[in-house]
């Protein structure tokens, strides 16, 4: 074979090398391509069909409205046990009417849970105003106000959101109160007659401003609060469940003190909240209130030296300890700890003449045994000096009192007026808090008043139910 034909076999072969070298490409190409789309149509069908169960089920949660599962500590997004605890005895069909609220999703889930926590409350949803037209006349609704309407027969309440948003001026923050506004309103609208409390005024040293909150929280527990001047009316009222009475800035009359001790004759129950005498004004007439009783409220404080049992290193600003089997607070069955500021102490008169006045006491809040009192005020240093006692002191108890065999007076008495306040105390630079929201100090003084008017079923501790509300940035959002 010559040199051209070698050439051309050679050249033939490679060729056909090539040739075989291009089907398998081919070959290969086909099957990666028949392999791709096997994947891709197994991925679409995979994502179709996740994504029809996840609208299923949804669907499916939608309609049976499980409720969301809260994992906030402070279980902020859940019902309180105070809201169920009042609304549980609803006997008659209540609607709550949601009017635009469509976009506002925390009304719409509060709404559902007391819908589910009792049969006889009932949600509607009316998403377009200007197919009730009923609606927009009656209560002079325009087609893009929100409003929550709360009915039960002929009585009603509609809730604006200036009603279930309010502004803290001391931390400048707007605060939701949701959960309060709709639970008062059902209750309003709902009960037939609520607890009728009365809160002493024409003495009172702090401002009804200083207790707002402490009574918002009372009325929002199904108790009707209600002033009560004496002098006006001239005896306590027959409907009185407790007897409400602060700090004094001067004494009661002398017909206000006998209407007082009649009521007590009655079997009547008061509440007392108030601070230490330091500024020694004569009260003989509301002492001898308190001496139905055989007890007195100091007129020196209370000093802490155990750094573990006052707050910020004040020695005036004690953390004291509340008794867990008393009967205000036994049935909760966890530590209470209450913060007092410039608390005083409790003096009783000796066991014979209690038992003289047929009054049994039982201690209810306590200092630790490092607190000392202090009667001389005026002295500056805040340890202890030569002559000042240490040791534990009842700061707040509960008497009874036998009038016959057949009726009893109580008293809650605490040292102190202003744990139940909403003065503003700096604990850090420029961050506040109320005094009332310090520790249990609103659950101890809730409870004392749900023990006095018998309402031992929501004698509890309490959710903070007022949630901050505040702008995303750009970068939370995404």
């Amino acid at each position: 074979m010559g040199k051209k034909e070698k050439k051309v076999n050679k050249e033939n072969n490679e060729n056909k090398d090539l040739e075989v070298i291009k089907k398998k490409e081919r070959k290969f190409s086909r099957e990666l391509l028949k392999k791709w789309l096997s994947r891709t149509s197994y991925t679409i069908i995979m994502t179709m069909g996740i994504i029809a169960i996840c609208v299923g089920v949804n669907l499916l949660v939608q309609k049976l409205n499980i409720s969301d599962i809260d994992l906030s500590t402070s279980k902020m997004y859940s019902l309180s046990e105070s809201s169920k605890a009042v609304i549980k005895d609803i006997n008659k069909e209540v609607k709550i009417v949601l009017i635009n609220m469509q976009d506002n999703q925390m009304v719409i889930d509060f709404s559902n849970k007391y819908k589910k926590e009792n049969k006889n409350i009932v949600v509607e949803e009316v998403n377009d105003i200007k197919q009730r037209p009923d609606l927009t006349s009656k209560y002079g609704l325009q087609d893009t106000d929100s409003a929550i309407l709360i009915q039960s027969g002929s009585r009603e309440q509609i809730l604006s959101s200036n009603d279930i948003y309010t502004y803290d001026y001391t931390t400048g923050e707007e605060k939701s109160i949701i959960e309060e506004s709709m639970t008062n309103a059902l209750v309003d609208v709902s009960i037939d007659e609520k607890t009728k409390v009365y809160y002493l005024t024409g003495h009172e040293q702090y401002s009804t401003e200083y207790l707002y909150y402490f009574m918002e929280d009372l009325k929002n527990e199904a108790n009707d609060v209600e002033d009560l001047d004496l002098l006006t009316k001239g005896k306590v009222p027959d409907d009185c469940a407790t007897l409400m009475i602060t700090s004094l800035r001067d004494d009661l009359k002398e017909v206000e003190r006998d209407a007082i001790l009649d009521y007590i004759k009655k079997g009547g129950k008061i509440a007392i909240f108030s601070d230490p005498n330091i500024s020694k004004i004569s009260l003989p007439n509301f002492q001898k209130v308190l001496d139905q009783y055989g007890v007195s409220i100091s007129e020196g404080v209370m000093l802490e030296q155990d750094s573990s049992k006052m707050l910020a290193d004040s020695p005036s600003v004690i953390l004291a300890d509340v008794n867990q089997s008393s009967s205000v607070t036994g049935s909760i069955n966890m530590n209470m700890n209450v913060c007092f500021m410039n608390a005083g102490k409790l003096i009783f008169k000796t066991d014979e003449e209690l038992e003289k006045l047929g009054v049994q006491t039982e201690t209810l809040v306590t200092t630790s045994e490092k607190s000392f009192y202090r009667n001389d005020v005026t002295i500056q240093d805040t340890k202890k000096v030569a002559g000042e006692q240490e040791g534990s002191e009842t700061v707040g108890a509960l008497l009874v009192k036998k009038i016959d065999d057949d009726t009893s007076s109580k008293l809650i008495i605490y040292a102190n007026n202003v744990f139940v306040s909403n003065i503003p105390i700096e604990v850090s630079s420029g961050y506040v808090m109320y005094a009332l929201d310090f520790y249990n100090n609103g659950d101890l003084a809730l409870n004392s008043i749900a023990y006095l008017t018998d309402r031992d079923d929501i004698i509890i501790v309490r959710k903070d139910t007022e949630q901050t509300s505040y702008t995303l940035t750009e970068q939370q959002k995404t």
